[in-house]
């Protein structure tokens, strides 16, 4: 009940009164809140407008656009504004302005013609806002009933999400699909149920990952629903150089794709291995034959084993004394032992306390039970024994 007399009071301020202009719903803005958002580390440079005649603008799942600042508006980050469309006007957040516009040009390989480029008409007022609002509560409804109707079509397809442009004339639905789909018929049911232009745009299993969102293996919320805007491809050649289990239940992510967290680390681990001896080679040894079976990166350590085919006997060797043995080999020179002595090769092990406390034994208490506080008293007290005692 107060939640209705409270939607009520808040229709009853965004309509106009008496033919006056409707107040736009309070909004609260927070820079750097939002996943689309860039941090602008040349805001303490001087503004000069030769550099705000272009700027960027942010829509809904990851969209982004350029657009011409023709009128010289004075702009900043957050700024609701109305944007020219095709057909109509859009409405969305400034998203970069001033010298950082050409730098994310230049980064995204970008030579825009300003002349063609669209064009920011106006800051948006309240009108445009409160159409916008209507546009956006209708998402929902649009995309459950057009899932309905792709069903009743029998097409093979899932449509994730549905954006309204910001003047209500025109739509864009995200679907997935494995394979091709023909959604000529579609298009013409959608726009007769909804009276708007259709525009069908695919999008892939990482996307609708990001947009539904949840929480990873690692326990953290996922990388594509907080920061990610550009997926990079992730192959099972990352995992090989990271020496990760082929495991596809270890590796794929909830979109089930490979995760994208695979690309953080792996040039860190390609650095590491540059001066690594190749691990085809098998070390002839007097006793018989090493064989390569699995490696850690960083603390340069090869492990061998006596069978080509399973582990056994296993020896964890540096990489110095690897290269060592191999150069011996190609002498026709086979050593006595894979290690010298302890001595001369140990394996350094890090500083690090996790890895020193890593045991088992750590979640065991050592202290001692609670003794009594005299000298002859070698079992703890209780009432039992005072009742031996009478």
């Amino acid at each position: 009940m107060v939640a209705a007399l409270t939607d009520s009071m808040m229709n009853e301020d965004i309509q106009a009164h008496g033919g006056e202009e409707p107040l736009p719903p309070e909004q609260v803005y927070r820079n750097g809140e939002n996943k689309l958002d860039e941090f602008n580390w040349l805001a303490g440079l001087p503004c000069d407008k030769r550099f705000n005649q272009v700027i960027e603008v942010r829509f809904k799942n990851t969209r982004k656009g350029f657009y011409r600042n023709i009128n010289d508006l004075r702009l900043e980050v957050g700024d609701v504004v109305a944007v020219e469309a095709s057909p109509g006007h859009d409405i969305g957040r400034v998203s970069m302005t001033g010298y950082l516009v050409n730098e994310q040009l230049k980064k995204m390989k970008i030579k825009p013609v300003i002349e063609e480029m669209k064009k920011v008409y106006r800051k948006a007022r309240p009108v445009d806002i409160q159409k916008w609002e209507e546009a956006k509560k209708q998402e929902v409804h649009t995309m459950l009933r057009s899932r309905k109707i792709a069903e009743n079509l029998g097409l093979n397809m899932k449509i994730g999400d549905v954006e309204y442009q910001g003047d209500k004339t025109k739509a864009i639905f995200y679907y997935l699909a494995d394979e091709r789909v023909d959604f000529r018929q579609l298009i013409k049911v959608l726009a007769e149920e909804f009276h708007i232009r259709i525009e069908m745009r695919q999008i892939g299993a990482r996307q609708e990952a990001g947009r539904i969102g949840g929480i990873g293996t690692c326990g953290r919320e996922l990388c594509c629903s907080t920061h990610i805007t550009n997926f990079i491809s992730v192959t099972t050649t990352h995992a090989r150089y990271q020496d990760l289990s082929l495991n596809p239940q270890k590796l794929a992510g909830q979109c089930g794709k490979l995760k994208c967290c695979l690309n953080y680390e792996l040039d860190c681990y390609i650095d590491a291995q540059r001066e690594f001896p190749s691990k085809e080679i098998p070390l002839e040894l007097a006793g018989g034959t090493a064989y390569f079976t699995k490696m850690e990166v960083h603390t340069g350590i090869y492990w061998y084993s006596t069978d080509q085919r399973m582990a056994v006997n296993l020896t964890a060797v540096p990489v110095a004394r690897v290269r060592e043995i191999i150069q011996l080999n190609r002498k026709g020179i086979k050593p006595e032992k894979l290690l010298v002595s302890a001595d001369n090769h140990s394996l350094e092990r890090g500083n690090d306390l996790l890895l020193q406390n890593s045991g088992l034994e750590r979640f065991e208490s050592t202290s001692n039970h609670r003794q009594g506080k005299g000298k002859g008293n070698k079992r703890p007290f209780h009432r039992r024994n005072e009742r031996k005692k009478e």
